[in-house]
């Protein structure tokens, strides 16, 4: 009896959730499938190396100021057409009837609920300040103002003694 009525409790939350993030159980499984697509393709070396290109061609032209430079505008709109392209394609070779519009419409009327990095990924394509700040992390990478630690890493062996560096 306790068992049945966690299982109608867990029920009514999953429902809740899901009338939180105005999408219907129908969308939900065809969001999260179309998401599932999208995490493979950004981890494809094809998209890696179309995305680094880009960064490598274009990290110079930005600086962390409040202004922001004309041809900022002109990157960002480059960097849309680019990598939406990209990924559109493999959706629609992926997916049958493919919309990237109603994708579009989801992530934002549910951008508050959604969090990680292929969402953060995303919106790099729809908010300038987040390709902005993608960038500007490149360029301080590039410029050596991240701290690598994982060079000071170190691995102790709990049953051999002494330690074992991480190179």
């Amino acid at each position: 009896m306790a068992q049945n009525e966690f299982k109608k409790m867990k029920d009514l939350s999953l429902h809740e959730s899901l009338e939180d993030i105005n999408i219907s159980s129908e969308a939900i499984s065809s969001f999260d499938k179309t998401i599932g697509f999208i995490e493979d393709i950004i981890v494809e070396e094809s998209f890696q190396k179309i995305q680094r290109q880009f960064l490598e061609q274009y990290w110079d032209q930005f600086d962390d100021g409040e202004e922001n430079r004309l041809i900022y505008m002109d990157i960002f709109q480059n960097y849309v057409k680019v990598v939406e392209r990209h990924i559109e394609k493999k959706l629609k070779e992926a997916i049958t009837n493919f919309d990237m519009g109603q994708l579009y419409e989801e992530l934002r009327k549910n951008q508050d609920h959604l969090d990680g990095e292929v969402f953060e990924m995303l919106y790099t394509l729809s908010d300038f300040s987040a390709f902005k700040e993608m960038i500007l992390d490149y360029k301080a990478e590039k410029e050596g103002k991240i701290v690598d630690l994982t060079k000071d890493l170190s691995v102790i062996s709990l049953s051999h003694p002494g330690k074992i560096n991480v190179s």
